[in-house]
């Protein structure tokens, strides 16, 4: 629950602190600019708060790990809600409206994670987790985006050091096998999610993990 509180925390102020000129420069998610995915984010905030307030009484189908689903097509920007979130990022015209109302909705999404129940339960598309599992789910969400943020800003804040050690930790989980310790916590983040492709010799290293890369999250 702390860690979730503080990746959010972390990635919102990243965002409130850019300068205006940075919301029309690429992030690192195909196809988005920063001030698209700022508008993501608080798309992201409003799932939050609708899945802590949508109480489940059936066990559990997903935890932290599972919740996420593999596919085999990496997002190219075309998707209709990806292009959705551009329309709407462009509605808001000036940067200094996304930051309040990410600052707003993002602050309220802070606020119910900490007041939550880690052990109850909750659903989000059609699954039953644990309100702790979600959260925990949520920290690798935060981080890769955080990660996104600052692609090409290379001044801005980088991720807390203790989210991109347990981001590390759940994609490991889900690919099944660990990533070389010659690797940092970012780099396997970024290779592994396919946000960078990884040299002649971290292909090497990967050895049989590299054919299960990129491991694509939705």
């Amino acid at each position: 629950m702390d860690l979730f509180a503080h990746s959010w925390a972390a990635l919102r102020t990243a965002v409130a602190e850019l300068p205006d000129e940075d919301f029309a420069r690429p992030s690192g998610c195909t196809g988005w600019l920063v001030r698209d995915l700022a508008c993501h984010l608080i798309i992201d905030a409003q799932d939050v708060l609708i899945t802590l307030v949508t109480p489940a009484e059936t066990e559990p189908t997903r935890d932290a790990v599972t919740y996420w689903e593999i596919t085999a097509t990496p997002p190219t920007g075309e998707d209709p809600l990806d292009a959705l979130t551009v329309r709407l990022a462009a509605a808001y015209e000036e940067p200094w409206l996304l930051k309040f109302h990410l600052d707003d909705v993002g602050s309220a999404a802070g606020r119910a994670a900490q007041l939550a129940d880690p052990a109850a339960r909750v659903r989000t598309r059609d699954e039953v987790l644990t309100t702790g599992d979600y959260l925990s789910a949520y920290v690798l969400e935060w981080t890769l985006h955080h990660l996104d943020l600052i692609a090409h800003l290379p001044d801005a804040a980088e991720p807390p050091a203790e989210g991109l050690a347990r981001s590390r930790e759940l994609l490991e989980k889900i690919a099944g096998a660990a990533f070389p310790p010659s690797f940092s916590d970012k780099d396997a983040l970024l290779i592994g999610t396919g946000r960078r492709a990884p040299a002649a010799a971290e292909k090497a290293e990967l050895g049989e993990l590299a054919a299960k890369l990129p491991l694509v999250l939705g």
